[in-house]
């Protein structure tokens, strides 16, 4: 089979690498409109259920990556200076770029052909292959192209967010939540390497008009978000990779594929930054769909049906939790009001997932710190 893979992020490396271990007699070619050695952004996370699905289906890459990571077993929430410990909520992480650079490692070693700093414009250049995986992200070539065929739905959040980054460590993935005279701010933070640590900065919207970030340049803007989280930083800087205020899109599509292509990761769907799983999702997207076409091998249509029937009731679920905790987070500055405790659960059970016989199984130092 002739594949061609559009993307060269985390969902589009997988696939070249996953799919060309087991099926060395395909040709695989994976084309990225950037440099392989540049990358947005900071680090990004996995749960310890995201690790474990890879251990249990690619132990090759959970080999690859997981050296690399750094481990917690506990979140952290700060809201009215008060540290709340929830124990039992196990993360990793790893920077983007590290991560981007193993999964190269592991597609070249398998013997796929990547192409880096060459843009597709048209779908035309891939009139040879007999499978395109769209893994180009947001703003897929693939998706566009055919949006009424997918059934695509786009649309976006109201709260703004920035990702930076800070040489300062923390010892958990940690939410700090703080009110300003501008306003209320939120900051999701957590160390990724020895030196370096993701910092995102959200705001709602009456903050981020009432401060006038739309009319500040970069370095202004950060000095007021340096300002806002000076505690919490304690003295260390934010550090900008291509960070910009943004809101966040909310993207789905009826149908997962059209003719020969296939949507996998953020071309298929976005999850919200707040459960952590963007990358996560995107990898189990390769895998389901790996694992559909193997299932019907010479007939690519019905693989590819076999992938979205397979996958969607999973996925479903795992959106519907990251669009209640997007809406809980879109209402943030309301459950400040909240006592630290009922805050904190509040936020534990944001998204529908977890009760406090849950909580009591996963996080008994917590539930005693409720009182329960």
């Amino acid at each position: 089979m002739r594949i061609a893979v559009l993307g060269g992020g985390p969902a589009g490396l997988y696939f070249a690498s996953l799919w060309r271990r087991r099926h060395p007699e395909s040709t695989v070619t994976l084309f990225e409109q950037n440099p392989g050695d540049v990358t947005w952004g900071f680090g990004v996370v996995f749960s310890e259920r995201a690790l474990e699905f890879l251990r249990d289906d690619d132990p090759d890459t959970y080999d690859l990556i997981t050296p690399k990571m750094e481990a917690w077993r506990d979140i952290t929430l700060v809201h009215r200076g008060e540290r709340i410990r929830i124990d039992g909520v196990g993360f990793s992480a790893i920077g983007r770029l590290q991560l981007l650079l193993l999964l190269q490692e592991g597609a070249r070693a398998a013997g796929a052909t990547m192409h880096f700093d060459r843009a597709v414009r048209s779908l035309d250049e891939l009139a040879g292959a007999d499978l395109v995986v769209a893994a180009d992200g947001l703003n897929s070539l693939v998706r566009r192209g055919f949006e009424g065929d997918f059934g695509t739905s786009l649309s976006s959040l109201d709260n703004k967010f920035a990702w930076y980054g800070t040489t300062r460590r923390f010892d958990s993935l940690t939410l700090t939540f703080v009110r300003t005279p501008q306003g209320t701010f939120t900051a999701h933070h957590y160390r990724y390497s020895p030196t370096m640590s993701t910092f995102i900065v959200e705001c709602d919207r009456a903050t981020w008009e009432r401060v006038g970030f739309d009319r500040m340049g970069p370095d202004e803007t950060r000095a007021v978000c340096e300002s806002a989280f000076a505690d919490t930083l304690g003295g260390h800087a934010l550090v900008s990779n291509n960070t910009y205020w943004r809101t966040f899109p909310v993207l789905s599509n009826r149908r997962w594929s059209f003719r020969n292509m296939a949507l996998v990761g953020d071309a298929l769907h976005t999850a919200h930054f707040t459960i952590g799983s963007g990358t996560r999702l995107a990898m189990e997207d390769v895998i389901a769909l790996v694992k559909g076409l193997e299932a019907e091998p010479g007939d690519l249509r019905a693989g590819l049906a076999r992938y979205e029937a397979t996958r969607r009731p999973v996925l479903d679920k795992l959106l519907h939790a990251a669009g209640a905790s997007a809406a809980w987070h879109e209402r943030f500055p309301e459950h400040m009001e909240l006592s630290p405790r009922d805050f904190a659960m509040s936020y534990m059970t944001r998204s529908g997932r977890i009760d406090m016989d849950r909580l009591r199984e996963m996080s008994p130092a917590f539930v005693r710190y409720l009182g329960g």
